[in-house]
């Protein structure tokens, strides 16, 4: 796709899923030659670091474009997790886990190894932007949104190829999954914010996360566009009725199996 089109693509994402804050586009980067020239740089522009989850928060909520190398960097987490430096051997072993957040060191451990990440070396830098205003071309489209939204995505996906999005949920570093799972293994992923993303940047308690490669998105907007069509798009309109009618084939199914009062 050019970037007219995910430009577009974004107005049609948030008008389709009501979003409440900007889908993001992001992009990883081997070399720090690579930031484009209007990307904000924390230390540079900003004279502090940030975290990675604080730099999503300022592209899908103010509009900026955000470049970050290790040296940008808060939390170490996303330093690791995306390739930046090699994994420390104490992370590994789960002391940043144990005793705060893990009952014992081995169970930290175990939470450190599993956690994905880029091979070192490979990326210097990620950069993100609104979907819609983004100058450089994306790797990963990401968005927040309700258990709603997220819900308009998996029938977007179950109307395209039948399959569901296999995730993994995690309480720490959810930053991390939210950008190499789907990148690593080229998949559509829903995420739930970490404890950091909740405190440090603003996110509700009923936000989730949904990030796929960002050549995926006219797979999406076709399968939003289709479950609206067919009447299950937002805003949904709930119904209280008992014993409400059915779709033909589920009654057609139903009968089949024995349930003979289905009318």
């Amino acid at each position: 796709m050019d970037m007219e089109a995910f430009q577009e693509g974004a107005g049609d994402l948030e008008r389709l899923l009501r979003l409440q804050s900007m889908p993001i586009a992001l992009r990883m980067l081997e070399e720090e030659e690579e930031i484009p020239e209007e990307a904000v740089r924390p230390m540079r522009d900003m004279g502090h670091h940030l975290s990675f989850c604080q730099a999503l928060a300022l592209s899908r909520r103010r509009g900026l474009t955000i470049a970050q190398t290790k040296e940008d960097m808060w939390c170490f987490e996303p330093v690791v997790g995306l390739g930046f430096v090699e994994p420390p051997v104490k992370f590994l072993e789960g002391h940043n886990r144990f005793p705060a957040s893990a009952s014992t060191l081995e169970a930290g451990g175990t939470w450190a190894r599993n956690m994905p990440r880029f091979e070192f070396p490979g990326y210097s830098a990620v950069v993100t932007a609104p979907l819609e205003t983004a100058t450089f071309q994306p790797d990963l489209l990401m968005l927040y949104g309700s258990p709603a939204v997220m819900t308009q995505i998996m029938l977007a996906k179950n109307w395209l190829d039948g399959e569901d999005a296999k995730s993994t949920m995690t309480g720490h570093a959810a930053c991390v999954y939210y950008v190499v799972p789907p990148l690593k293994e080229q998949k559509w992923c829903m995420s739930i914010p970490c404890g950091g993303d909740l405190r440090r940047t603003g996110c509700d308690d009923f936000s989730m996360v949904f990030s796929a490669p960002a050549g995926f998105l006219p797979g999406l907007l076709t399968g939003l566009r289709a479950i609206r069509d067919a009447g299950y798009g937002l805003p949904s309109s709930p119904s209280f009725a008992i014993e409400y009618p059915l779709e033909k084939m589920y009654v057609e199914i139903g009968k089949s199996i024995g349930m003979d009062w289905i009318r």
